[in-house]
């Protein structure tokens, strides 16, 4: 397991999973081809955290900016969420995984939204690895939603705008149950965040691996969790 300089390995780690479409390309075959290679790399990676300490895991699965593709790409991905919850979901609860989504679900199809439902109802008494997919997901979408619901709770005499501070708005954000992320990784070279989970990772560590999704293996994984084992961490003091 990796380890810190405080013996602490990253508790919570966020993915971005980027290249799906790229690995595909570079096999000659349509991009959801490798959107399913990318869901099957993510059934490896999760069984993966218990032997590498991470107890906290969150995919960015789909994006808010990510309906601007084809409709066909969109559909097939909308296909490929649906057949992944209920290929897995009596595997999350063999493997004590807990499962929960964040991001808007009011665009999603109804059924998959009774999915994503069923799948957190029965995964509740999971313990294990806390599983987070991200879908409809962007990170100033769910700062404003969370915004919203807050100016609601002091229109209606609920909380006092004298007590509003940066503790208050993550009670109100998607991830109000999580830890913060303490490693969020980007695959496939590209070096940006693309509006995933941008209040959480203020003080995130960052790694960019040109993997593509679909090759990011078990080893790679580990020696990512390693590097991060040496690096100080010091939220904006000093050693």
């Amino acid at each position: 397991m990796a380890t810190d300089i405080n013996g602490r390995g990253p508790n919570h780690v966020a993915i971005i999973m980027d290249g799906n479409g790229r690995w595909a390309q570079a096999r000659g075959r349509p991009r959801l081809f490798g959107h399913h290679a990318g869901a099957r790399r993510v059934r490896d990676v999760v069984k993966s955290c218990p032997k590498l300490g991470v107890k906290y895991l969150t995919i960015f699965a789909f994006s808010t900016e990510n309906w601007k593709r084809t409709q066909t790409e969109v559909a097939g991905l909308m296909k490929l969420f649906h057949r992944y919850i209920v290929s897995e979901m009596q595997e999350f609860v063999k493997s004590n995984v807990r499962v929960r989504f964040i991001g808007d679900r009011l665009r999603l199809d109804r059924k998959l939204q009774i999915l994503m439902d069923e799948a957190e109802e029965l995964t509740k008494g999971c313990d294990g690895i806390h599983l987070t997919v991200a879908l409809n997901y962007g990170g100033r979408d769910e700062v404003s939603r969370a915004t919203k619901r807050l100016a609601q709770d002091v229109a209606a005499g609920r909380l006092d705008p004298n007590d509003v501070n940066e503790e208050t708005l993550p009670k109100y954000l998607d991830t109000h149950v999580l830890p913060d992320p303490d490693l969020v990784i980007r695959t496939s070279g590209e070096a940006r965040i693309s509006n995933f989970l941008l209040w959480q990772s203020a003080y995130s560590e960052y790694e960019f691996v040109e993997t593509l999704w679909p090759d990011f293996t078990e080893e790679i994984f580990a020696k990512i969790l390693a590097s991060y084992g040496a690096r100080e961490r010091r939220f904006g003091a000093v050693s």
